[in-house]
């Protein structure tokens, strides 16, 4: 069993047990496992957790029940005795392809071997808080392998496991948690974990279902997986029929899309940045977060792919959890929020984990919910804004909140803050926060002009124009001619190319042109653009990074924007080719390395693409409406 045999194990740290004997411990000692390459991962999710699929078939990264629950599976952050199953060929396969069913967040993967070819068929069963694997012969006779290593509380508690079904099931219980395993093939204890052995024949299918649940609760019973499978595959299928865009870049939008809604928590429409934490933003680099919650910078973006996309319920779901979650007192407004609106995001390491590869410290929680980061206000607002043009809302949902969000940023805009990237090296008046500050001062005089609600317009209006002069003089270089990072700044900033998509100055104003033109030539790195210079910025962090692929997708809409559509659609098409086998995107990419990095998948960059697909060859794509502040009627 997953302890070795049933009963208890009182180790905290598994890489140290106590309970295993001598031989067992020097395994687990000497062990050589290797977390695969970032982009080597699939999803699969159920709207309320996802976890993660490597090419061998090993799931090595799994939070139950929430996407910020501890990992029970967390190889992905250590060793395998931190928790994993695998289901793969005793003989190394020849050949590994996979792919997700059309349309679903099914993950089907073909192994071939000298013997025959297996399939073997994962996805999360909706509704169900359970994992299904099942193992389907193709050709010839294939020996499998099957190995669990449950590990709850990131993978430092062993569980007490029972037998369950005459061998053919388990229990493992521990602490909050508890878990069910229902097996086609007798399952035995070896060396802390459980395993199995079993023949792959042509047509025949063998299923394994792991169901959790709270350890105060009944046992869980597993979901029948020939069923389950049948009624995951019309979830996923029912789901992406609703999807509007048919423009030639469907099949790449609709994988994102499918992403998004595996990212998001179906309880309250929150949606998760990624479903991972401490994926690393350079190899074995201590630039490693948490991005298991959900972000206020994130809104505007989420809005506009999911309503483009034809969304609408999802686009309404957002903006509740929107409203619900800043609701309170204006100054008290965070960056982040958990996937329930939860405020408190303490940060702190885990000590017994060994990182991606080396890369340490593996982090818990996230300290910029406490910055001060003054471009999330104007994200929020105009949120606010476009669900209310959208039609999604009345005009005076929220209204008496935006104000109240006003009047504090009115007292409070012209101080220093950490910035989009949540710098740790002290607050400084950022350029695009400022900028931001003019959304939101610019959207609410957009709402109440277009609706006809009670506000201060003449101070408001007044205060809009002293912030655009501001950041015009003080967050501009004339000497670079161009627009700069800080204030006084001599450094660039890709945030600075959302200046014209947000509608701060028209994309064919001159000094928009060579500040767009200026990022391409010196933040550009084998033509993929990065956030900023780390050497020049002070960001309070150590290492490099790699590129930050939002900010090319960013860089095709400005191409948009300006009529270079040839251009645009060729950076377009290559940041396409930086996706993995099934589509995937992590936060970052290593252009040397040619590598994906950073925490996977990341929504924010999956929510670029969809923009910028949407925004080629369109008039009134997302970044045109935003631009132009919106309209009072849905695309």
């Amino acid at each position: 069993m997953a302890g070795g045999q049933a009963g208890p194990h009182r180790s905290r740290h598994p890489r140290s047990a106590a309970d295993g004997s001598a031989s067992e411990r020097a395994e687990a000692a000497t062990s050589r496992f290797r977390p695969a390459a970032i982009e080597d991962y699939a999803l699969i999710g159920d709207c309320h957790t996802a976890a993660l699929i490597d090419k061998t078939g090993s799931i090595d990264w799994l939070c139950w029940p929430r996407f910020d629950s501890p990992a029970c599976f967390a190889a992905l952050l250590g060793r395998s005795d931190n928790g994993r199953w695998q289901i793969a060929p005793v003989e190394t396969p020849a050949h590994v392809t996979r792919h997700y069913w059309p349309e679903t967040m099914i993950l089907e993967t073909v192994f071939e071997t000298g013997s025959g070819s297996v399939a073997l068929i994962d996805f999360m069963a909706i509704d169900k808080a359970s994992v299904v694997r099942i193992v389907e012969g193709r050709t010839g006779s294939v020996e499998m392998r099957f190995d669990l290593s449950l590990r709850f509380e990131y993978g430092s508690a062993v569980p007490w496991v029972t037998r369950l079904n005459h061998g053919s099931g388990i229990r493992a219980i521990a602490g909050p948690d508890q878990v069910v395993l229902q097996s086609d093939v007798k399952l035995h204890g070896k060396a802390m974990t459980t395993v199995a052995s079993f023949t792959a024949t042509p047509g025949h299918r063998t299923r394994f279902a792991l169901t959790h649940a709270a350890s105060h609760m009944a046992q869980p019973v597993p979901p029948v997986a020939d069923q389950a499978l049948d009624a995951t595959k019309d979830y996923w299928t029912a789901w992406s029929g609703s999807c509007t865009y048919h423009g030639p870049y469907r099949t790449d939008v609709q994988r994102s899309l499918l992403t998004l809604k595996a990212l998001s928590y179906a309880p309250t429409g929150g949606i998760v940045a990624a479903p991972t934490t401490s994926l690393p933003e350079q190899p074995e680099g201590a630039r490693n977060w948490d991005y298991r919650f959900c972000w206020l910078r994130d809104a505007t973006f989420t809005l506009m792919a999911l309503m483009h996309a034809g969304y609408r319920e999802e686009a309404q779901a957002w903006g509740a959890w929107l409203r619900r979650s800043v609701a309170g007192t204006p100054s008290q407004i965070q960056t982040l929020y958990g996937i329930a609106g939860e405020r408190w995001m303490q940060e702190w390491e885990v000590p017994w984990l060994a990182g991606y590869r080396g890369a340490t410290p593996v982090r818990v929680g996230n300290a910029a919910s406490t910055q001060l980061q003054l471009d999330v206000y104007g994200e929020l607002i105009d949120a606010l804004y476009q669900e209310t043009a959208f039609g999604l809302v009345k005009p005076t949902a929220g209204w008496d909140l935006q104000r109240a969000l006003i009047g504090h940023l009115e007292t409070v805009w012209m101080q220093p803050d950490e910035s989009i990237w949540e710098v740790r090296g002290g607050a400084q008046n950022f350029t695009f926060s400022k900028a931001m500050v003019w959304v939101a001062l610019d959207r609410v005089i957009r709402g109440a002009e277009t609706f006809g609600l009670p506000a201060p317009l003449d101070r408001w209006r007044a205060l809009r124009t002293r912030v655009h002069e501001t950041v015009c003089e003080a967050g501009y270089n004339t000497e670079l001619g161009t627009f700069v990072q800080c204030f006084g700044g001599d450094t660039l900033d890709a945030s600075l190319l959302l200046l014209p998509i947000i509608g701060f100055l028209p994309p064919d104003d001159p000094r928009i042109q060579r500040t767009v033109a200026a990022i391409g030539r010196d933040l550009m790195v084998d033509g993929l653009i990065r956030r900023y210079r780390t050497t020049e910025t002070k960001d309070g962090l150590q290492g490099d990074e790699g590129v930050f692929l939002a900010c090319s997708f960013w860089y095709v809409d400005n191409l948009v924007l300006q009529g270079r559509q040839q251009e645009a659609r060729a950076l377009f098409d290559r940041l396409l080719k930086l996706t993995n086998d099934v589509g995937l995107l992590a936060e970052e990419y290593d252009p040397v390395g040619k590598r994906q990095l950073g925490n996977f998948p990341q929504a924010f960059s999956h929510l670029a693409l969809i923009n910028s697909a949407m925004n080629l060859g369109s008039d009134a794509g997302p970044a045109a409406r935003r631009s132009a502040g919106g309209e009072a009627t849905a695309p």
